[in-house]
């Protein structure tokens, strides 16, 4: 299947869907502090899949004994 690139449009193809442009000071002082929000869900994310795992580790293995 091909597309049609005479009819094909982005989202930024209208200037209303385009972000107006900053300078460069005021990019700085956006991402002075950093994705903390992005890094705090991760590490809830990592928390709670640490936990399932100890969970399995202690509760379905530990159980069964050794192999053999």
């Amino acid at each position: 299947m091909q597309i049609d690139e005479q009819n094909h449009s982005s989202a930024a193809h209208l200037p209303e869907h385009v972000a107006a442009p900053i300078r460069s000071d005021q990019a700085a002082e956006a991402l002075k502090n950093g994705p903390t929000g992005a890094l705090v869900i991760a590490g809830i994310a990592v928390g709670i899949l640490f936990v399932g795992w100890l969970a399995f580790y202690f509760f379905l293995f530990l159980p069964r004994g050794p192999i053999g």
